[in-house]
């Protein structure tokens, strides 16, 4: 059985997306929902799903044991961090070594690093006039989008596409693709 944490800060698409994926996968199973934000809508999903969640703040994160001690109560063996903000500290990178995925909106390296998430990374590719975006799933490492990449998939930008319609179509990639490629993974 595998066992599957999802950090998630925002409004919990793909988290929803992703459980929703496993539910009926015997073999599989979205153990917790850790946030960093206490208004995320990622812990209302969580609740319908009937899914347990942590919200955590920074100083837990960086400063105690409490993330960790959560994910070892849980029996977590695989961290997924589908729309988190936050660079995962050293040793959470140590206790899940290439077992930590993540998923960014962008052809990494393009677009990467600190800052560049959601409609900042749409943003930017509209500015720069890209004619194409896409997603990029990679391993975690101790810096931000830099870890081994596992996926791209890529998708056209018009000229007179908007971040919006470029956000859109990376959304599309993102719930199509991740759930499988975890599944890869796994």
């Amino acid at each position: 059985m595998n066992r599957i944490a999802v950090f998630a800060s925002g409004s919990g698409t793909n988290a929803e997306n992703i459980a929703l994926y496993f539910k009926d996968k015997p073999d599989v199973d979205i153990v917790c929902i850790l946030t960093n934000n206490a208004e995320a809508f990622v812990i209302k999903r969580a609740e319908k799903l009937d899914i347990p969640t942590l919200v955590f703040s920074k100083k837990d994160f960086k400063e105690s044991d409490k993330v960790m001690d959560y994910l070892k109560e849980m029996k977590v063996d695989f961290v997924v961090l589908a729309g988190f903000l936050w660079l995962v500290p050293k040793y959470l990178i140590q206790m899940y070594p290439n077992r930590i995925v993540n998923i960014h909106p962008a052809l990494l390296p393009k677009y990467g690093g600190k800052g560049m998430y959601g409609m900042n990374v749409h943003e930017a590719v509209v500015e720069n006039e890209e004619d194409e975006s896409g997603i990029t799933i990679h391993m975690v490492s101790e810096n931000y989008d830099e870890g081994k990449v596992v996926f791209q998939a890529r998708c056209f930008v018009k000229a007179s596409d908007t971040a919006e319609d470029v956000a859109t179509k990376v959304h599309k990639l993102e719930y199509e693709h991740f759930p499988k490629i975890i599944e890869q993974l796994l």
